[in-house]
């Protein structure tokens, strides 16, 4: 078990990792908002993690202390829920595939502005970030419990009055706005929620990687989250949770079919060099066959009535 792991520690990390991201995009798609700013708020909670422990909180000679790393999570949460006020109130006036676009647009901003600033390394980025943990799995010590936190956190969301009003904006915007819902109000509540776990994940992911630059929030990115949600289910909680840890592990998963002996050498080779490909094509047929993502909250209401 150990050396399981020790090797495989990296992977399930970033897992779960992932799984905290899908959950900042699913937040404002509980309201309704086709929002791809994920990226950019995870990246500004990285550089403020990177910047703050290279600079202003360099590691002393007993290493970096986790109290270190708490306070720039919070620091990185507290930016981005500033930021995402900012924009939120304006952009959210906008709907479906326009909303998208400014949401790219601001990504796209993000990224050119930490290419250009000094403070953030420009297009090399920031280097040695110093680390509080021994071992990549160590991470699991944070990241783990923020995720049991932010699931349990939806979960209740779903069921109290301002998740229910997420829901019914979502569900018919001007039926909710009939019934006294303000969905200006709810909207940015939403995306300013998904904001601050995304930019307390990059807090933690700067610290993960070691290394920090403008590749970390990016449009490919965007695509790659929401792809954790819609593969995942985006009608449930539990859907982004697992489509972020499957999606995470199913490029290594293929890197581990290639090892098995008994297989072909082309299809060996194929499985090394074409699992990108196969990735795409999983997620392409996903979408096919399981329109509403793999978990839905149909599925979840049969396994309560009937047990695993």
């Amino acid at each position: 078990m150990t050396a399981f792991i020790n090797t495989y520690g990296f992977l399930i990390t970033s897992m779960v990792l992932a799984a905290m991201l899908a959950l900042s995009l699913y937040l404002p798609l509980m309201a309704g908002q086709l929002s791809l700013a994920g990226p950019g708020f995870y990246a500004l909670g990285g550089y403020i993690a990177a910047v703050m422990s290279t600079k202003y909180f360099p590691p002393s000679a007993g290493g970096f202390p986790i109290w270190q790393l708490l306070v720039e999570i919070a620091l990185a949460a507290l930016a981005s829920g500033v930021l995402a006020v900012v924009v939120g109130v304006p952009a959210l006036r906008l709907r479906g595939i326009y909303l998208a676009l400014a949401t790219i647009a601001f990504v796209e901003i993000l990224r050119v502005l930490s290419l250009n600033l000094e403070i953030t390394g420009g297009a090399v980025g920031i280097f040695g970030i110093p680390q509080p943990f021994r071992t990549q799995v160590g991470y699991l010590q944070i990241a783990g419990p923020m995720l049991l936190l932010s699931m349990f956190f939806v979960y209740r969301l779903e069921r109290i009055r301002v998740g229910r009003a997420f829901i019914a904006i979502r569900e018919d915007e001007l039926a909710a706005d009939a019934m006294g819902i303000s969905p200006t109000r709810y909207k940015v509540l939403a995306f300013t929620m998904g904001a601050v776990l995304a930019g307390m994940v990059g807090a933690i992911s700067a610290h993960f990687l070691n290394t920090w630059n403008a590749r970390q929030g990016t449009f490919d990115a965007s695509i790659s989250y929401l792809a954790f949600v819609l593969i995942g289910g985006s009608r449930t909680f539990v859907g982004p949770v697992v489509g972020g840890l499957v999606l995470t592990a199913l490029p290594e998963l293929l890197r581990a079919l290639a090892g098995l002996g008994g297989l072909p050498a082309w299809l060996v080779q194929f499985l090394r060099d074409g699992r990108l490909i196969i990735f795409g094509l999983l997620i392409a047929l996903g979408t096919v066959f399981f329109p509403q993502g793999l978990i839905t909250p149909d599925m979840l209401s049969r396994w309560r009535r009937n047990g695993p």
